[in-house]
């Protein structure tokens, strides 16, 4: 076998291992806000377990690419989609982070009835999911315009994202006992906004791949 094609089939297998972390994080994140709103304790916990598998398959492209820098010493538009991948696969290991951190948030509410408006937390999760469930096959197939165009969906969560704190606020004034709740769905809110501004990122690393330079979908 030619060096050219065992690199190819290298690379094949590092960007079949980015494609199951992308599932697997963008999977439990969507499943971390459902366990919210079902007030489901358990699976908030198994959401938890469960991280591990996301962090050693993160960890695992790392190595493969390192390795595979190391055997094949890739340049110019090899050396970048190595580093893109290494790059995305940071950016859905804290995909997977955020879901921990909203199972934790679910865990610590526990059964209580949720007094707060969760609508919009709901909407947002679908936004967000759906932003990182799109850019995924946009990075696929490298569609750099549709890239642009899902990105400019940030904006929307964005404006949720205020509405949501505004109402968050506005109910602790209405609702006896709500203050509680407070900072917990607001961190919740926080999180799933984050995810969208990491949705915008692989963007922006698509970007880079794809034109070799540096742009910012802001």
């Amino acid at each position: 076998m030619v060096v050219r094609e065992k690199y190819e089939q290298e690379l094949t297998r590092v960007q079949q291992r980015l494609v199951d972390l992308c599932e697997l994080a963008i999977h439990a994140f969507d499943r971390s806000v459902d366990g919210l709103l079902q007030k489901d304790v358990e699976k908030a916990w198994v959401l938890i377990d469960q991280d591990r598998f996301i962090n050693r398959l993160e960890q695992h492209i790392q190595d493969d690419v390192l390795l595979l820098i190391a055997k094949q010493q890739p340049v110019a538009t090899d050396l970048r989609r190595v580093m893109v991948i290494v790059k995305a696969a940071s950016e859905m290991e804290r995909i997977g982070d955020y879901a921990v951190n909203i199972a934790k948030e679910t865990i610590r509410l526990g059964e209580t009835e949720l007094m707060l408006p969760i609508e919009k937390i709901d909407r947002m999760r679908g936004l967000a999911v759906k932003m990182l469930r799109d850019m995924l096959q946009l990075f696929i197939t490298e569609n750099l315009l549709e890239a642009k165009v899902l990105a400019e969906m940030d904006d929307q969560i964005d404006a949720l994202y205020g509405e949501a704190l505004t109402e968050l606020l506005e109910a602790t004034h209405t609702q006896t006992g709500a203050e509680s709740q407070l900072q917990q769905l607001s961190f919740v809110c926080k999180y799933i906004e984050r995810a969208a501004d990491h949705a915008t990122n692989l963007a922006e690393s698509l970007f880079y791949l794809v034109k070799g330079k540096h742009y910012a979908f802001d």
